[in-house]
């Protein structure tokens, strides 16, 4: 068997952990690595540059699904970049529309906090929120 890289070397070499690129594996992002005698993985180069690829795109925040296309599209030479620009741009509008969400909890939050006395009395608005079911933010 050809000489190759053992999963430890492969984290370190990806920027992954051993557990990512095992569960990578597992999602089918990246193919099943040959063994070596004693069972242990062997990663070549091209594994390493999918596993840094993959890195990359989840460091964007894209998705296992996501990636899973884009790499699809990385491999295929005939690919129209309109694709990739495509998947770019639905993963951005996603992110701001989580970001916008995160600004309203983030408002509820400091509502909350300022109508909290924040002294030793027990009476605590934000308790009492979490505490009941209500419909609407502050």
């Amino acid at each position: 068997m050809a000489q190759g890289m053992n999963i430890g070397e492969a984290a370190k070499a990806s920027g992954l952990s051993p557990k990512m690129i095992r569960w990578y594996e597992e999602q089918g992002l990246i193919p099943r690595p040959p063994r070596s005698e004693g069972g242990y993985r062997v990663y070549g180069p091209k594994d390493i540059e999918r596993l840094r690829f993959i890195r990359r795109a989840r460091d964007l925040g894209f998705g296992v699904r996501q990636i899973g296309q884009l790499l699809a599209l990385w491999q295929d030479r005939g690919r129209a970049s309109a694709d990739v620009k495509r998947l770019a741009l639905e993963h951005a509008a996603a992110l701001e529309a989580r970001i916008e969400a995160l600004r309203g909890i983030l408002a509820a939050i400091r509502h909350l906090a300022e109508h909290c006395h924040g002294d030793a009395r027990p009476d605590c608005p934000i308790l009492e929120h979490l505490a009941h079911d209500q419909e609407e933010h502050p």
